[in-house]
């Protein structure tokens, strides 16, 4: 079981950037043990897959949509995850949702939790 909560996400101009987060609490398995992604979902759009990291944060894999303004990133220690995105456009404008996944290959083909989102809305 994982219990996973974003932050990070508001109001903000195109071109700046932001960082968001993902805790994570962990049972019975431990969080190092999960394919960690973020996915997000614009208004009137299907959730799409953004970004995910491996167990050890070793391996990533974007979607070409995220490739080079998109960073993945994991803390183990603090089983945390977090995304940076630079020069935001206005198509950025989504909820963010962080997922972990266990035994589903890779990159992973399903995941088993999920969080509620974070709400990120670029003004341009």
């Amino acid at each position: 079981q994982v219990q996973l909560v974003e932050s990070g996400g508001g109001l903000v101009q195109a071109g700046s950037s932001l960082r968001l987060s993902c805790a994570a609490s962990a049972s019975g398995r431990s969080f190092s043990s999960y394919d960690m992604g973020w996915f997000r979902q614009a208004a009137g759009k299907e959730r799409e897959f953004v970004a995910v990291i491996s167990p050890s944060g070793h391996y990533t894999n974007y979607a070409d949509s995220a490739k080079g303004r998109f960073t993945i990133s994991r803390d183990n220690a603090k089983d945390t995850i977090d995304l940076q995105i630079v020069s935001l456009k206005s198509e950025d404008t989504a909820v963010y949702y962080c997922a972990a996944s266990y035994g589903s290959g890779w990159p992973p083909l399903q995941y088993q939790y999920w969080g509620q989102g974070t709400q990120v809305t670029v003004s341009s």
